[in-house]
């Protein structure tokens, strides 16, 4: 008889599930997480991709071997089978086979309706009807992988043929051979893997940490120095380092950082110039100004006895002069503010004393309504004290309508003082500007008495003493400005000096 053919037939897959980690907010922790799942996900791939080639290499050398020496015993005792054989002759054959293969696996043979077993209490639903129909039609050996009881088993069966012209016999062979070793050889391999994930996994945190930190210490600095340069310290740079993209960016950050201080210096420096300028001019201006004044004060005085169209001049000239003489002042002392050298010359000082003493000098005092509580006193420069309290009560009796009040209050540590009158209020526009330099609220009045530096000489003399100015409407109709200083007013930069 020819020994049996054999052919091969098999399926299975293993795969594996890319696991998913979470969203959060730190970039340190967003790296080291996607490092992880990189690595996981790799991790993963590779166990899947070995545990499968593993399991198919373990099993077709299983598989093969059993099937090689199926064959070969059966080409050694298949010469000594008489046929038809018996039900005996068939059990004698199973044994003969069982016993000459390795671990004395299940063997039936089968002639037609008669079969013969090496065990008889053997499961003989191992061998499938798949199994036998494919031994049948085919002629050739055929296997089979079934599992019973969580148990995989291989099943090989083959036919026998003539010698001579490859005649089927009749005769089948069957042999169930357990797969557990290769199964538990496959699960130690995929335990083996499996452990090994925890310390790639763990290493690939540390690189990550190692990598975050070269990566983020770069942005770290340029972060700083944003904050710096943002705070106006403009030599502030970072160093750059390597030709990467956070070299390059380290690189615009410097180059932009540059221009602006560069920008920056020019414009203080026009600026500078520009206040000198105005300083200079007014110092200039006072000289003269102090001359003209003085003549047109002995015009005024001589008006009377000049021709009327020279007396109108006479009086124009002098009321002329005396509002460029203010402006020349005003031009002076914002001029000193914004140079930083103007100062307080501090004397303790009865608020509302100084407040009626202000009013009585400009003949406001029949014109205002005060109430004005004596005992509030402070530490105070009288004279910037008297420069605001002009300007505002001047305002509103220039601008407003009367009755127009001042008054004067305490809250906890602060004063107060509110100049209202009951005219047609500040337009939006008026209110959003009115403490700019140079600012008319009525644009057809631009040759007003005033400078436009009133409000905001105030504004920077109760800045000087530590406080501030508002400006609002009132409910009623009309516009109040409030005036808020602190008690005690702070003694820090003060010098006793007139500047």
């Amino acid at each position: 008889m020819n020994p049996p053919r054999r052919t091969q037939s098999g399926r299975g897959s293993q795969g594996g599930r890319r696991p998913r980690g979470p969203w959060l907010g730190s970039l340190r922790t967003r790296l080291v997480v996607t490092f992880v799942l990189v690595t996981l996900a790799g991790s993963a791939t590779a166990t899947a991709l070995a545990y499968r080639e593993a399991r198919t290499a373990i099993l077709k050398r299983a598989q093969d071997s059993f099937q090689q020496n199926l064959h070969d015993r059966v080409t050694t005792i298949a010469p000594d089978i008489d046929l038809p054989p018996t039900e005996r002759g068939l059990t004698e054959l199973s044994e003969r086979v069982s016993q000459s293969l390795d671990g004395a696996p299940l063997v039936i043979s089968r002639y037609r309706e008669l079969q013969g077993t090496s065990d008889t209490r053997a499961d003989r639903s191992r061998i499938t009807p798949q199994l036998r129909e494919a031994v049948r039609t085919r002629g050739t050996m055929s296997f089979q992988r079934v599992t019973r009881h969580d148990i995989p088993y291989l099943a090989v069966g083959t036919p026998v043929t003539f010698a001579d012209d490859g005649r089927a016999s009749g005769l089948e062979i069957y042999a169930v051979a357990s797969l557990r070793p290769e199964q538990d050889d496959t699960a130690a391999l995929l335990t083996a893997v499996r452990d090994g994930v925890a310390p790639v996994v763990l290493l690939s945190a540390l690189l990550a940490l190692l990598s975050a930190r070269a990566v983020l210490r770069p942005v770290r600095d340029l972060g700083r120095a944003t904050r710096k340069l943002a705070d106006g310290d403009l030599s502030i740079r970072v160093t750059v380092k390597g030709r990467d993209e956070l070299g390059n960016l380290a690189q615009d950050f410097n180059e932009t950082a540059d221009e602006l201080q560069s920008s920056v210096t020019h414009l203080r420096d026009q600026e500078e110039r520009a206040r000198r300028f105005v300083a200079d001019v007014s110092h200039e201006l006072r000289t003269p100004l102090a001359a003209m004044t003085m003549v047109a004060t002995v015009l005024e005085e001589d008006a009377d006895q000049l021709p009327p169209d020279t007396a109108r001049a006479a009086r124009t000239v002098s009321a002329e002069t005396a509002k460029l003489s203010r402006l020349v002042d005003d031009l002076m002392e914002m001029s000193r503010f914004d140079s930083g050298a103007a100062r307080l010359t501090l004397t303790d000082t009865d608020l509302a004393e100084a407040i009626r003493a202000s009013l009585a000098l400009r003949g406001w005092t029949d014109e205002v309504l005060v109430d004005l509580p004596d005992g509030v006193r402070a530490p105070l420069d009288r004279r910037r004290l008297d420069v605001i309290i002009a300007n505002l009560v001047g305002n509103a009796l220039r601008h407003g309508a009367p009755p127009v009040t001042l008054s004067l209050t305490t809250t906890g540590d602060t004063a107060v003082v509110t100049v209202a009158d009951r005219g047609p209020g500040l337009s939006a526009d008026a209110l959003a500007h009115v403490f700019d330099r140079f600012y008319k609220a009525d644009a057809a009045r631009t040759r007003s008495e005033g400078s436009g530096l009133g409000t905001a000489i105030s504004l920077e003399n109760a800045r000087l003493h530590g406080g501030t100015i508002e400006a609002a409407n009132r409910r009623d109709g009309g516009a109040v400005f409030t005036l808020r200083l602190p008690l005690p007013l702070p003694a820090t930069g003060a010098e006793a000096r007139t500047p």
